[in-house]
């Protein structure tokens, strides 16, 4: 079976776009042939600095000659229906088409198109260049004369080249016709820019790769990160040091190089006295270097070494001297730099840089970092006890927690903003708890970083993210779509995790209202709107810890639910109890009488909730579902009201055997009105039974 090769060859690619570059070219191409119906056996894209590169194996020579039977209109149908369909199925006159009898609907006329399958170098020649010219870089443009010519080319850097072969292997493959804006389809590529500059013949992908390889280029980004990871932690090895790995950072270096070649270098040990996060936010930032560290010392602490792994795009004939060189030069200077910024900070006490937070402007509509600092400050000294901290300390941690944004360290790198500020609290002889939330008030980040535990950090973290997401409702900046500029679904996801890690007791309507009234604004008109919002998030947050979404849309459903670690601990216990065989059966007794009431109201127009008469118990079923539901609803009502929601649910256990029997034995729908009538009765009983712990109209099928 017949090979793609297609390579784009330009100048460097921006090493954050390549992979996604490589994923969206196999896709298009890919899904290009399925939609035309050629099928293939496999695809594999790939991404240099300099070229995007894509192998399609196991295509067929040609597309699949195509049949049709098109039915059309009946004999003697008017005129422009007639014309309508011979004009769609390519016919010039009606002697074309053939006639069918059918015994009900009479006879019509049929059209049988038959297509012979095109040449799949033919359909290749259509699809690669209108994936070129549309391909969806998040930055690209235009250079050279036909820059200036409109519908002109667009690619993230000049193109210079394009390789397509096709054909199989024991044939020589043809190039794929086609040109993009004078740049023909060649046989030829070129490998490493410096190391291997002259012109390379390739034919097809298996001489492709060796080609590359001998003229110094690694097309797959994975095996280049191989090869720089098991250097450098050969190269720490070697020298009794361990590497400190940084995906982010070796992904980014893989997409530098085409011809990795892993260095050491070192700095001055005197840098060393510089915080750890400091020295490797400045060497992978500045330089795209990985730090080391040394063994642990006498007290157990491991420390960084005053050395570093750089990856170069070079075999230089001196081994990498000049190479090292340079960079350490450039190390050393950004090291004094960072060690200034260090020095010159630790002279200025935190609450001194407060009035500098007046000239910054956290939003034209929120003011500034200022009046939001005393806000956070206000509110975390509100929520100090809800989480059991010490409100004084978390009142001055949140006064403290924006400092660091006026200093020189994290005006540099802004990135270290919060780890500053507890590195200068901790130097200046704060409480270690305020020096610590001072950090953990960003916290966590995201779905996978560490939540923090102690309570100041907890207090000051929740008042930040809720400030920050009151305050964006309160001016209806609300997340769209896939937009959300300022990180809001993140807020509300990382006071979810807040709230559940501390176990706090957190009704959330009133904490906004407290928030709102921060900002001298009342919450009445959007308290509901975020708490749906909350409700969203923590659909989201409980569906990747395996739990069903509708059973929070049962729980939320209830009035007054806005303790999001209550909703959590009765949805769980929801969900535990309709995995039970009883849990099962009452669900589906409820959905029985939830039909039934639903079909018997609207039939007379009014609701059946009034309470049965005990009087018209004519049955020893009715009887004992009636006794049963008023046990059990006032058993489940005193559990909830204790949150003993394992009680709740056990309460409504009990209902099973009776809700059964009284479906098995009783007519609901009697003869006798009044009789109808205190039946629903007791149906609309049982599904205000359940309302105590839960909406059961919400929940869906099993495992929804």
């Amino acid at each position: 079976m017949p090979d793609l090769l297609l390579e784009l060859f330009s100048e460097e690619i921006p090493a954050r776009m390549q992979r996604r570059a490589a994923e969206d070219l196999r896709k298009l191409v890919t899904d290009a042939l399925v939609e035309r119906g050629f099928l293939y056996e496999g695809a594999k894209a790939f991404a240099t600095p300099r070229r995007l590169a894509l192998h399609v194996a196991g295509l067929p020579p040609r597309g699949q000659d195509v049949r049709e039977e098109r039915k059309g209109p009946r004999v003697g149908a008017p005129e422009g229906a007639v014309q309508g369909f011979l004009k769609s199925a390519g016919l010039t006159s009606l002697d074309q088409a053939s006639i069918v009898s059918d015994p009900k609907k009479g006879e019509f006329y049929v059209a049988v198109i038959e297509r012979p399958g095109r040449e799949t170098i033919e359909v290749l020649a259509e699809i690669i260049p209108a994936i070129v010219k549309s391909f969806p870089w998040p930055k690209s443009m235009r250079w050279g004369a036909a820059s200036r010519e409109p519908g002109s080319l667009r690619w993230v850097r000049p193109l210079h080249s394009i390789v397509a072969s096709f054909g199989p292997e024991t044939e020589t493959p043809e190039l794929v016709p086609f040109a993009i804006d004078g740049v023909e389809v060649g046989f030829t590529t070129r490998g490493h820019r410096f190391l291997a500059p002259q012109p390379i013949e390739v034919r097809r992908f298996a001489d492709y790769l060796p080609a590359l390889e001998r003229a110094f280029v690694v097309l797959d980004a994975d095996r280049r990160k191989d090869i720089i990871l098991h250097d450098a932690r050969d190269l720490a090895f070697a020298r009794g040091l361990d590497l400190v790995e940084d995906e982010g950072l070796l992904e980014e270096v893989a997409g530098l190089v085409e011809w990795p070649v892993t260095l050491m270098g070192a700095f001055d040990e005197r840098f060393l006295t510089i915080p750890p996060e400091v020295i490797r936010a400045t060497i992978r930032a500045n330089q795209k270097c990985f730090v080391l560290r040394s063994a642990p010392g006498p007290d157990g602490r491991e420390r960084l070494a005053n050395a570093f792994i750089l990856v170069s795009n070079l075999v230089a004939s001196d081994g990498g001297a000049a190479i090292v060189a340079g960079n350490e030069r450039v190390v050393r200077a950004r090291l004094s730099d960072a060690a200034f910024f260090w020095e010159t900070d630790r002279k200025v006490r935190l609450e001194d840089r407060l009035p500098k937070l007046e000239s910054i402007v956290f939003h034209e509509k929120l003011g500034t970092q200022a009046s939001r600092v005393e806000r956070i400050a206000a509110l975390a000294r509100a929520l100090a006890p809800v989480v059991g901290a010490d409100a004084a300390l978390a009142e001055r941690a949140a006064r403290l927690a924006k400092a660091d944004l006026v200093t020189e360290m994290v005006g540099e790198f802004p990135e270290l903003q919060g780890l500053m500020g507890r590195y200068y609290a901790a130097e200046q002889g704060e409480d270690p708890a305020v020096a610590a939330a001072i950090e953990e008030h960003y916290k966590p980040l995201g779905p996978s970083d560490r939540v923090p535990s102690e309570p100041v950090s907890v207090a000051v973290a929740l008042a930040d993210k809720l400030d920050t997401l009151v305050g964006f409702w309160a001016i209806d900046e609300k997340p769209t779509g896939s937009k959300d500029p300022y990180a809001l679904r993140r807020a509300a996801l990382g006071v979810i995790r807040l709230i559940l890690a501390s176990e706090a007791r957190l009704p959330l309507r009133a904490q906004i209202g407290a928030a709102a009234a921060g900002h001298g604004r009342d919450s009445d008109g959007f308290a509901d709107d975020l708490l749906a919002f909350f409700a969203d998030r923590l659909k989201v947050y409980l569906r990747d810890q395996g739990a069903r979404h509708d059973l929070i849309d049962a729980v939320f459903a209830l009035p007054g639910q806005d303790d999001l670690l209550m909703v959590v601990r009765r949805v769980e216990a929801l969900g535990r109890f309709l995995d039970t065989e009883d849990g099962k059966n009452l669900l589906a007794g409820y959905r029985r009488a939830a039909n039934i009431l639903r079909i018997e109201e609207k039939k007379d127009g009014r609701a059946f909730d009034a309470a049965p008469d005990r009087a018209l118990l004519s049955l020893p079923e009715e009887t004992a579902l009636a006794d049963a539901l008023q046990a059990a609803g006032a058993e489940a009502a005193r559990a909830v009201a204790a949150e003993d929601f394992e009680g709740a649910m056990r309460a409504l256990s009990t209902l099973r055997t009776p809700v059964d029997a009284f479906f098995d034995k009783v007519t609901v729908n009697a003869e006798d009105a009044g009789l109808r009538a205190n039946r629903l009765a007791l149906l609309n009983a049982l599904r205000a039974a359940t309302r105590e712990v839960a909406d059961f109209s919400r929940i869906g099928g099993e495992g929804r």
